[in-house]
This record gives C-alpha cells, sequence and structure tokens, in this order.
C-alpha cells in the first residue's frame, strides 16, 4: 500500500503536532467540527467533563428552532451519531450509570428535533432507537431505584409524541426487575382509569377534532395503557395478560395472531398457539386476495410440528411454495421428505417454477436455488416476456449466467438496454452502456444465436431505432 494513502497508519507517521495543526486547519469555519472537537477533548479530560459537554450541548439542541431540510439531515444524523458514541466509548465503560442517564436526555431530544426535520426516510428515528438499543446493554449495570425507574418510564411513554420511548420497558426490564415491573404495571393501570384531567382535554382540543374530547382522552390512555402493560407482561412471562389487550377477533389478525403464538410457543402451549394460528390462517383464507404473510406461515408451521402434524405440515408447505413460490417454503418440505423421494419433489417444484407465469420471478427462484441450467432455458424460451425494468434481479441473474450461459445473460441484458433506450431513461443509460459492452464479451463465447440476432445485427438494429439518444452512443463509442 502507498505510503501516500489516507488511512489511519500514515497519518499516525505525522506525529502529533503536525495532525494538531492540520485539525486546527480543517475545523476552521465548521462548527460541527469544532464543538466535535471540543467533545473529543473534554473525553480525554474523564468522563465527568465530557458529561458536562454534552448536557450543554443537548440543551442547545433542545432550543434550537431552525428547520433542518433533506440537505442538512445527513450531518444531523453523523452528529447525533457522534454524541451516542462519545457516551459509548467515553462513559459507558467507566460510568454506566451516568451513561444511562445521558442517553435517557438524549432520547428526549427526539421530540425538539423530530419537529424541526422531516425523517420520511426514518434515519432520525433510526438514531434515537439505537439510544434505546444502547440503555438495554447498560441496564443490567445501572443502580437504580426500580420504582422510581418505573414512574419514570410511565411518564416519558405518555409524553412520547414520536414514539421515541417504544421499547423502553424490554431495555430496562433487567433494571426494573420484578417489583419495579409490578409497579410499573400498577401505577399504569391507575393512570389508565383516572379520569381525564383539565389539561389533557385542553391538548386535545387543540387538534380541532369533533369527536368528545374526554371520551376520546380515554381512548387514547387505554391504549396506551394496552401497550405498556403487554410490555410489562412481556418481561413477567405472563402470555395471557399479553393477549387480553386484544379482542378475541384481534387475535385472528395475520399481523397480531403471529406475535401471540410465538409466545404461546415459548410457554410450551402449542395447542392454544395452534388454535390462535389456525384461527388466523382461516381468516386470511376467506379473504378475497390473500397477501403472503411469512410470519404467520412459519409459526403455524412450528405448531404443525410441535403436535407432530407432519402430513399437515407438508401439504402446508407445499401450498406456501406453490402459490408465492416459497424458496424457504420448498427447502423445509424436501427435509422432511425421504431419501430419493426429495429429489423427485425438488424436479416436480421447479418444473412448477418453469411454468410460473412471472417471468422475473421465476427467474430470479431459479438463479438462487440455484438451478442455473434451468434458468437459462427459461431465458431462451421466453426472452420476449423479460421484464427489463426489473434491473435488480436481471443484473444479478446475467451475471451469474454469463460464464456458462452467455446467450441468456446476452438476452436478459438486452432487455434491460431496450426497456432504459425505450423510455429514455437517461439516467441508466451508463448502465445500459455497460451492459452493452458485456454483450460484446459475450459475443465472443457464444457459438451460435440461433433464431436470435447475433450481436452486430442487434447493435446496428439498436442504432437505427435510438440513433438519436446521443447521451446513451456517447457512452458507446467512448
Amino acid at each position: 500500500m502507498s505510503k501516500k494513502t489516507l488511512n489511519t497508519a500514515n497519518l499516525e507517521k505525522l506525529g502529533a503536532e503536525k495532525l494538531a495543526a492540520l485539525v486546527m486547519e480543517l475545523v476552521q469555519g465548521s462548527a460541527a467540527l469544532q464543538r466535535r472537537a471540543r467533545l473529543e477533548l473534554s473525553a480525554a479530560q474523564g468522563p465527568k467533563d465530557v458529561a458536562a459537554d454534552l448536557r450543554k450541548r443537548f440543551a442547545s439542541m433542545r432550543r434550537a428552532t431552525s428547520y433542518i431540510d433533506w440537505r442538512k439531515q445527513r450531518a444531523l444524523v453523523k452528529d447525533l451519531n457522534s454524541l451516542l458514541a462519545l457516551i459509548e466509548s467515553s462513559i459507558a465503560p467507566q460510568d454506566a450509570d451516568e451513561a444511562f442517564e445521558l442517553l435517557w436526555s438524549f432520547v428526549q431530544l427526539a421530540p425538539s428535533v423530530h419537529e424541526r426535520t422531516d425523517d420520511s426516510n426514518g434515519a432520525v428515528g433510526d438514531v434515537f432507537r439505537h439510544a434505546v438499543d444502547m440503555i438495554a446493554e447498560l441496564s443490567p449495570r445501572i443502580a437504580v431505584n426500580p420504582q422510581t425507574l418505573a414512574e419514570r418510564i410511565l411518564d416519558a411513554v405518555v409524553d412520547a409524541g414520536y414514539g421515541d420511548f417504544d421499547g423502553i420497558i424490554p431495555a430496562t426490564a433487567e433494571a426494573l426487575g420484578p417489583d419495579g415491573l409490578a409497579h410499573l404495571k400498577q401505577i399504569t393501570t391507575l393512570w389508565a382509569d383516572t379520569a381525564p384531567t383539565p389539561a389533557e382535554v385542553a391538548a386535545y382540543q387543540r387538534f380541532g377534532l369533533s369527536s368528545a374530547p374526554a371520551e376520546s382522552v380515554r381512548r387514547a390512555k387505554q391504549l396506551t395503557a394496552s401497550v405498556i402493560l403487554a410490555d410489562v407482561a412481556d418481561a413477567q412471562g405472563d402470555v395471557d395478560a399479553y393477549m387480553a389487550r386484544y379482542s378475541p377477533e384481534q387475535l385472528t389478525y395475520g399481523t397480531i395472531a403471529p406475535k401471540v403464538a410465538r409466545r404461546l410457543l415459548a410457554a410450551g402451549r402449542v395447542q392454544d398457539a395452534y388454535d390462535i394460528a389456525r384461527r388466523a390462517m382461516t381468516r386470511e383464507a376467506d379473504a378475497p386476495f390473500r397477501m403472503l404473510n411469512a410470519d404467520l406461515d412459519e409459526v403455524y408451521e412450528d405448531c404443525l410440528e410441535g403436535l407432530g402434524k407432519l402430513d399437515a405440515l407438508k401439504s402446508h408447505l407445499w401450498t406456501t411454495f406453490d402459490q408465492g413460490l416459497s424458496m424457504r417454503a420448498l427447502r423445509k418440505h424436501l427435509r422432511l421428505l425421504p431419501d430419493f423421494d426429495d429429489v423427485e419433489a425438488e424436479e416436480k417444484a421447479l418444473d412448477k417454477v418453469m411454468d410460473h407465469p412471472r417471468l422475473n420471478v421465476a427467474l430470479g427462484f431459479l438463479i438462487d436455488w440455484p438451478a442455473h441450467d434451468r434458468a437459462a432455458k427459461l431465458v431462451l424460451a421466453r426472452a420476449a416476456d423479460l421484464d427489463g425494468n426489473d434491473y435488480t434481479t436481471l443484473t444479478h441473474a446475467a451475471d451469474t449466467l454469463a460464464a456458462r450461459h452467455p446467450l441468456a445473460a446476452t438476452l436478459i441484458r438486452r432487455a434491460m438496454i431496450e426497456d432504459t433506450l425505450n423510455g429514455a431513461k437517461s439516467k441508466r443509460y451508463r448502465h445500459a452502456a455497460r451492459h452493452l459492452a458485456e454483450c460484446q464479451m459475450s459475443d465472443l463465447e457464444i457459438s451460435a444465436y440461433g433464431a436470435v440476432l447475433p450481436h452486430m445485427r442487434f447493435l446496428e438494429a439498436l442504432r437505427q431505432k435510438h440513433g438519436r439518444k446521443y447521451g446513451f452512443w456517447s457512452l458507446v463509442d467512448g
């Protein structure tokens, strides 16, 4: 490696004095870099110094009001992550309680940050979820009164308008312990049953909704309480209390049943889990259009296996594969079959894949199974039906087949080229030009094109049809 390569080892050779001068030069004019440098200097003095500076930084962020547009959001996320990194590296190893308090304060920044930026890509929310994950890692090491912690958790969850404290109960379950969890359950139930205060009603009225404010506040409190009590029940291993938050109808929903059934399985209540999963499967089967639900399918399979219903399990797995080309279901089905029977069943399954109406889905399956000879055969038979817009699937397939099946790879790349040019998708021109160059390289390996246009004739046809797409041809011709 060159001695001029910009890496840690080479920079260390510059020496402390030179690096210090370089840092001073780089931070000039950048408030963010200056803040980072000061925090690193504080960290070098010890956890108390950096903790004090972090609190100042949190206070500054809480007071800020300027809107952060999408162009500045990446810098914001980087700044937030750097604060977490300092807590993790400079404080947590030496003082778990201090790190816990800082992380709690950090999560409380979420509302002020969310109000100033559009987090449609979820990047900001991910940072605060990571902070809760860090709290979970610290939880076994902190010294805190369990009842006091329970009260803090209730206040935090109730006030969390952006779900910033989601997951805080499982994260702190070990610190809460049996006494803290019991206290949290008690005060949550009491809070939910208490009549709405004038302040709560006034806060609701500000939304300008037409429903009765007091009743709406009660419903909102009951909903929040049900979430808290479900997390408490989970931490206590009380499956029945966890289930209690759902109505009998809700327990048939494909989004809820798998979570409940999993908990019943973990508690050894296989029949109860099967009953829940089965009712949900029946509900989805009766729906006008059944969405694929891998979570429900998998927990139902575990129930069948736990009850020894192997014939029903094999049948379900085959149906799941047949309906959605589930590779997971097919592999599990084959593992349940005796030797030699699995070979025959695999051939039968791959024949079904070859006939699947969605060509790109079938091709992706055969590439990943893997069954590359079949994939090439499928392309040669149905090339005209390839969806060239599905460039992720097709690029992977072409790259996989190029060495042993150059003609199939060429037909796949031609589909992407033609889709790009037919749609004048200029942002993909460089990819299309690369695919055309790859077709030319494959041409040397193709002994016979059969009914397919040879490379030079395809190129001529392409120029004749799309000759005015100068942006593309400038990339092709260099």
